[in-house]
Parts: C-alpha cells; structure tokens; sequence
C-alpha cells in the first residue's frame, strides 16, 4: 500500500449478548442481565446469511460481559465459540471482543478467529472511583495483562484508547507508552483506535467528552510513540467534520475502522456511506481500500485450517 492508502474493513456486527455485569456510567451498549437474552446461533446465520458475502468481510463478535464467576461463563464462551464457527462456514473472518478473557479462553477463541481485540481505553486506576466505579473488569492491569497474554499466545490483537472519559494526556502518554513495550515484546498489535468518547441517549452519566479539536494533534503524538508497524485507527462515524477527519489522516492515521450498518457502541453515530466517504478522500488525495479483519503481515500466525479461509486480493 502506499503512503496515501487509507484502510478500512467492510464488517458486520453480531451481538451475543447486550447483558453486562459491569456498569460503565458512559455505556451507551450494555442492558441490565436478565432483560435481553443471548443471541442464538440459529437467529445469527438468519443474519449472516442476508449479507453480500462479496463485500463484508469481517464479522466483529461484540458481547457484554458475563462475570468470571458466573455458573454461564462457560455457556457464553461456548457461545462466542459458536457464532465465530458459524462466520467462518459462511464465507467470513470473525474477530472476536468480549472483554478480559483468561489464557485458556483465549486460546480456546484463537482457534476460530482471525483476530481479537480489547481496548484497554486508559491504564490510570483514578477511573475505577469514578466512570468505572461499577466495572470490575475495567482494572487496567487485568485489560493490560490481555494484551501480554494474547502476545503469547500469537494472537493478532487491536487495542486502543477510549478519549474523554475523565483521564488526561499524561493518561493518553501512559496508555500509549505501555501499549508500544508490549508490542515491542510481542509484535502482535495490528492496531490501536483512538476513540473519542461521543455522547449518547442511553448512557448514565452526562460527561462532557473529548474535544475533538484535539484528535489530531493526539495523533500525531501517538505515531511518535507507538512502533511504525502499528496503524492508528480513528472511527470514521465519530470523526465526521471533513476538516478534522483530513486533519487526523495528514497526522498519521491510516484506518477507518469497521465501516458496518450499526455501530452497537456508538448506536447515536451513524456511518457515512462508504461511496461517499471514498469520494471525499480521493478529492484530498487518498486512496480508500478494504482490508480483513487480519492484516497481512500475521497471516502466517493463522493455523493452516484458518488460513485457508482468508480471500485473495485484500490488504
């Protein structure tokens, strides 16, 4: 890809559950347990089965928590298990986020999975007394430790910062500093998000957000600290200001995200269409192209039975 190639993965969302045992204050995503069910794998393939196979690529597993020590931890692993399974025998690549996992979930979901992810969001414990307060697995050392434990085991892995939940840019260096060490480590992270807190109508707490003026100059800051193998991707539907989004790729970011028909995190941000969106970065002088959930250079991490699933004549 050259210089002025701007990623992004044509992707659909499955939700195993919206069910959650934390409570983040700004969660526009989560329902209380007992009030939404899981997803069954017989409604997923409904789903998977309208879908243009020629143009989604990936399929993001995106679930609420169950807690580590409930009775249907193992039923909800399984569960993940099953759906990535089921994308796989449709044609697609699952990537699977489900919150802090231990070693041997993540090994079990490594088996059918292009790639995984967690945000580690901010690595300061100032957060647990406040927007966290509710979170037990929002502890930094525990999201932090997924990183660590994904690089063992090869696991191409995304992470990232979630922007304006209360933390500062001391935070942003930290979260950074300790992303990049692990990495250096590992050479397992495809990619970091930075992600601008965007109010929704469902969350708990008013906060006030992140400034979005800043994103650029942020990250610029992270391509200076992260490792030149790491992409920095910033969510095409919440940074939308034709100004600012041109600001953002000039500072080095290189990924629009998934570009999917719904966000679940951010429900109130729509997508651009993507014909549009391709439309106004070639008028500034780049180049939108797909990608998979898995990017080249960790494809030959994938077990044989995976790689033979991934389709030619993507980056």
């Amino acid at each position: 890809m050259g210089d002025r190639t701007v990623t992004y993965s044509p992707a659909f969302t499955l939700v195993p559950t919206y069910e959650c045992f934390n409570r983040c204050t700004y969660c526009n995503f989560r329902r209380d347990i007992g009030s939404s069910g899981w997803l069954s794998v017989e409604a997923a393939a409904k789903q998977l089965a309208a879908l243009d196979s020629e143009h989604v690529r990936e399929i993001l597993i995106l679930s609420g928590e169950v807690a580590p020590d409930s009775p249907q931890r193992s039923q909800w692993l399984e569960r993940l298990y099953e759906l990535a399974t089921l994308a796989l025998d449709c044609g697609f690549l699952p990537h699977t986020n489900a919150g802090p996992l231990t070693r041997a979930e993540m090994a079990y979901l490594k088996q059918v999975n292009a790639s995984m992810g967690l945000m580690l969001e901010q690595l300061t414990p100032k957060l647990l007394h406040t927007v966290h307060r509710h979170a037990p697995s929002k502890d930094p050392q525990l999201r932090l430790r997924q990183l660590e434990q994904a690089g063992e085991l090869g696991i191409p892995f995304t992470t990232g910062l979630l922007l304006g939940i209360g933390e500062d840019p001391e935070d942003w260096a930290e979260t950074l500093t300790a992303i990049a060490e692990c990495h250096r480590r590992w050479g397992h992270i495809q990619e970091v998000i930075l992600q601008p807190h965007s109010r929704g109508q469902r969350q708990e707490e008013a906060l006030l957000g992140f400034d979005l003026s800043q994103l650029p100059q942020l990250v610029s800051w992270a391509r200076s600290l992260l490792p030149q193998d790491i992409t920095i991707q910033i969510p095409a539907n919440l940074v939308t200001q034709h100004k600012l989004l041109r600001a953002c790729l000039e500072a080095g970011a290189r990924d629009l995200g998934g570009i999917v028909p719904l966000d679940h995190v951010n429900p109130d941000y729509p997508h651009m269409d993507i014909d549009q969106l391709r439309t106004q970065l070639q008028a500034w002088g780049w180049e939108l192209v797909p990608r998979l959930p898995i990017y080249p250079q960790f494809l030959d991490w994938l077990p044989p039975v995976l790689r033979r699933r991934v389709p030619q004549g993507y980056c």
